[in-house]
Parts: structure tokens; C-alpha cells; sequence
């Protein structure tokens, strides 16, 4: 006898069924289309998470917390994302929808904890698009200048003074144009930029490893020493304001300090998840998307900073483009060029999944009313959700050209963690309400692993600034603004649709297998 599926409580906690949110991907004005493979969620997955912070994160937090050690900092921070990948794989095969983390808190923790997940997502995919072509552009006015062509300028923030970046509002603006007309398009135009952004890493890796000194990684784990530059006020990490905690610069703890800020370099792999409806077979192919990209990043990282902190004493390494300058003190100044090139290149796919993702979650939280339902309507012939593109191309590029927002790094690491815990207790919930569900794939371990993520994840939230904190809390209090004054009354389950009532079917029918 089929067990059916839990009733739901009405209110902010109702949840969305499995069974509905399947059947609204079929739907041909509000449904996706599918095309991506597991190589292409491999290809997105490496194409968002190694930008910058292969090129920047790995000298100054050698320097500042960890020296050599850096490398094992990325380890400990790649095991806080595997922890969440096991989550996020259980999940995106499960509910192979749109909306990565916002469709799975829906699905089990409740309508008001989907919303607030959902406008967390919203905000830290913008400003990582906007810190991101930001950076993109300083990289690319750089090479024109050294071709002799010069930026005007107000028509940047290199002088200080108020300015629009036509550079990164440009390029926002061209990507938003590709993911608009189609997702093989975008993956394609990903492919491209990843296979010449992944062969300058590693050439840049073997070319570094014959100008390695090994008296440079002595010592390994530096003493350890208080870290006196976090203060007391708002700029401290809220640990050290709850507890009394004062973080470390080196030694042990500092591993785990350095952790906190490379986590940064590791964001992206979850991204893949908001792909999920997109996915010919994602039952198979997501798990093998998000563990392949994580794999493939985090040994690119932990060689690139054994390379960089071999080649040049880690207390002499430049925090601004550490691995430029490494090969430069070692006369080898040819590199240097070839690492901003291969910098401007790898942002490039970094902005444009970021938009990605941002699109997928507004269009499913549209899809579902609780935001306006037009946004959520698909391009007859690209198959993509063409308004939210263009809606959401058009703010980023604002935000892009308008804003230097160098210090709003924090803000995207905040989201991203948040996310991680409500991914975990999400699983463990599901496990509950929805034993009967067919997964695809299973974490191990829950409620233990599960459990492990949340306190990992929560680490790391309290290592960011009381800053951080309060601005992340007031983004949060304008999106219950406008869940209570827009979405709770708009949104489809409200309105009687989709709920979790004991009519669905034991199991969600998948396309592609019988």
C-alpha cells in the first residue's frame, strides 16, 4: 500500500509538494528546457568557482594567516562544502527543480524559510556578479593600458572619485544576452573560457614548481600570534563579540581563520544545483556535477598556493596578485602577463554563472507567486526565462557600473553558508516527512552528516564581521517586508495549489525514466 504524503500546516510553514513541483517543470509556458549533462554541470561548476581567488585569496591569506599552511586551510574549507555537496546532491536528485536551495527548503522546511532563503540567494548571486565583473574590469584595463589604450576616468572608479564602470556594466550587460538565449549557448561559450582559464592555471603551476625554494616553506605552520588588526568594533568577527574569542593569525587556530576567508574561492559549486531542472538526467548526472567541480577546484587550489608559497617567502607575498609578483621576484616577469590574462579570462564565466543562478531563483520563487508570476514566464523559442534575465542583467549591471563594492566579498560568503544550513536541515527533515520519495542519491550518515554541516557552516558564519552580520540582517528584514506584504497573499499555495495534502502520488514522475 502506497503511503501518501504528510499533510502540511498552513501558513508561512506550508510546504510545496515533490509531486507539484516536478509537474511544474512539464509545464510548456513556466518549464525550462533540458540540455545540460554531467560535463556541462562540471564545466559550470569549475567555470564559477575558480576566478579570482586562485589568483588574489591564495597570497594574502598566506601572508596574513596561514603562510605555507594556506594549503591545508583550502582543505579544511573544501570539507565544509563537501559536507553541504552530500546535502545538495541528496537534494538536487530528489527535487531535480529550478531554484537549487530556495526549491528545497520549500519542499520541506516551509513557504517563510524557502522565502528567506530564496531573497539570500537573490542578494549574494548581484553582488558576487558585481564584485566579480568589477574585478574583470580592473584586470582588462590594465591590459589595455599596456597596450597603449586608456579608460576615461569617469567611466570608471580607477581614480576614487564618482564614476560608471562601462566596462562591467558592459559585460554584464553581453552576458545576460547569452544566458537569455539559451543554456547550451551559455554552456558552450563556459566551455570555451574554462578549458583557457584551467590550462593557464596549470601551466602557470608546473611553469612555478622549477622556481621553487624549498627554505621557503619553513616553517610549514608559523607560530601562532594574536591577531590585534580585528579590533573591537564592528569590523571584528561576531566570535570574538559573543565570546570573548580572539581569532589567530598562524598556528592551528589560524589554519581555521584562513579557512573563514577562503571559503570564498570555493563558492560556485552549488550553483550546479540551480541547473537541476535544465539537467537531461539529473538523478544521475547532478551528484557527479557538484562532487566533480568541488574535486577539480580544490586541487587546483591547494597546488596553485604550495606553488606560490614555495616560490617566495610567504611574510614577502604581495596581497593585491600574489602569483604576478611571486613570478616577478624570481625574474620570470613573462608569467605575470599570462596571469592576468588568464585572470580577465576566468572572470568572464564567473559573471556569467552567477547571473545564472540569480535568474533560476527568482524565476522558480516567481513561478510559485511569490514573486509577480509575469517573471516567470519561458521564451518561446530560447526555452529561458527571458524577462527575469532581463531584468536582473539590467540591476547587476547598475550595481556593476555604479558601485565599488570591494568590501561586499563578506555579504556573498554570509548567503552562501546560510544556504548550507538550510540545505542540511532540509535533509533531515525530508528523511522524515518523505521516507517513500525514490533518492537517487543518498548522503550518509543523517542525521549525523547533516548535523556536522550545520555546526561547520555556522563556524564559519561567526568567523565573518558583526558588519556582515548586521547588513546581512538588514537585507533579511526588507525581504520579510515584502513576503508579508506581497508573497504570503500572491503565493500559489495560498491560493489552494500544490500543497502537500495526501492527494499527491507516492512518487514524482521524472522525465526520462520509467
Amino acid at each position: 500500500m502506497r503511503e501518501s504524503p504528510k499533510a502540511t500546516p498552513r501558513g508561512v510553514f506550508r510546504t510545496k509538494s515533490i509531486e507539484q513541483s516536478v509537474a511544474d517543470t512539464e509545464d510548456p509556458e513556466h518549464g525550462l528546457r533540458k540540455s545540460l549533462s554531467a560535463l556541462d554541470l562540471v564545466v559550470y561548476g569549475v567555470g564559477v568557482i575558480v576566478g579570482t581567488g586562485i589568483f588574489v585569496v591564495t597570497g594574502s591569506v598566506a601572508k596574513q594567516y596561514a603562510g605555507p599552511a594556506t594549503a591545508l586551510a583550502f582543505v579544511a574549507s573544501a570539507v565544509v562544502c563537501g559536507l553541504a555537496a552530500l546535502c545538495y546532491a541528496e537534494f538536487a536528485s530528489t527535487v531535480p527543480v529550478a531554484g537549487s536551495a530556495y526549491t528545497f527548503g520549500y519542499a520541506s522546511i516551509g513557504e517563510l524559510p524557502a522565502w528567506i532563503i530564496g531573497w539570500d540567494l537573490i542578494l549574494e548571486l548581484a553582488l558576487g556578479a558585481g564584485v566579480v565583473s568589477g574585478g574583470w574590469s580592473g584586470y582588462v584595463a590594465n591590459l589595455m593600458g599596456n597596450a597603449g589604450i586608456g579608460v576615461p576616468d569617469a567611466l570608471s572608479h580607477k581614480s576614487g572619485r564618482f564614476g560608471f564602470d562601462i566596462l562591467a556594466a558592459g559585460l554584464v550587460l553581453v552576458l545576460t544576452g547569452i544566458v537569455m538565449a539559451g543554456m547550451k549557448l551559455s554552456a558552450r561559450v563556459t566551455g570555451v573560457v574554462v578549458a583557457v582559464k584551467v590550462t593557464v592555471v596549470l601551466v602557470v603551476i608546473f611553469a612555478g614548481l622549477f622556481f621553487i625554494t624549498g627554505s621557503n616553506y619553513h616553517p610549514f605552520l608559523p607560530p601562532s600570534r594574536p591577531n590585534t588588526g580585528s579590533g573591537s568594533d564592528l569590523h571584528a568577527p561576531l566570535v570574538q563579540i559573543m565570546f570573548g574569542f580572539t581569532p589567530s593569525s598562524f598556528g592551528v587556530m589560524g589554519i581555521f581563520s584562513a579557512a573563514a576567508v577562503v571559503f570564498f574561492a570555493f563558492i560556485g559549486f552549488d550553483i550546479v544545483a540551480t541547473a537541476a531542472e535544465e539537467t537531461r538526467n539529473p538523478q544521475r548526472d547532478l551528484p557527479r556535477g557538484i562532487f566533480g567541480s568541488l574535486a577539480v577546484c580544490t586541487a587546483l587550489y591547494v597546488a596553485v598556493s604550495l606553488v606560490v608559497t614555495g616560490m617566495q617567502k610567504y611574510s614577502r607575498l604581495d596581497t593585491d596578485a600574489p602569483l604576478a609578483t611571486a613570478f616577478k621576484s624570481v625574474g620570470a616577469p613573462f608569467w605575470s602577463g599570462l596571469i592576468s590574462f588568464g585572470a580577465a579570462v576566468g572572470l568572464t564565466s564567473v559573471v556569467m554563472i552567477l547571473l545564472l543562478g540569480q535568474t533560476r531563483v527568482f524565476f522558480a520563487m516567481s513561478r510559485d507567486g511569490l514573486l509577480p508570476r509575469a517573471f516567470s514566464k519561458v521564451h518561446p523559442k530560447f526555452g529561458t526565462p527571458y524577462r527575469t534575465t532581463l531584468l536582473l542583467g539590467g540591476v547587476v549591471a547598475l550595481i556593476a557600473g555604479f558601485f565599488s563594492v570591494g568590501e561586499l566579498e563578506e555579504m556573498v560568503n554570509i548567503g552562501t553558508l546560510f544556504a548550507f544550513v538550510v540545505v542540511a536541515i532540509g535533509v533531515i527533515v525530508l528523511r522524515h516527512t518523505r521516507p517513500d520519495l525514490h533518492r537517487a542519491f543518498r548522503a550518509p550518515w543523517v542525521p549525523v552528516l547533516p548535523v556536522l554541516s550545520v555546526c561547520a557552516s555556522l563556524w564559519l558564519m561567526i568567523n565573518l564581521s558583526v558588519e556582515t552580520w548586521l547588513r546581512f540582517a538588514g537585507w533579511m528584514a526588507v525581504g520579510f517586508a515584502v513576503y508579508f506584504g506581497y508573497g504570503r497573499s500572491h503565493s500559489l499555495l495560498a491560493r489552494g495549489g500544490g500543497a502537500q495534502d495526501g492527494s499527491a502520488p507516492s512518487r514524482p514522475r521524472f522525465p526520462g525514466r520509467a
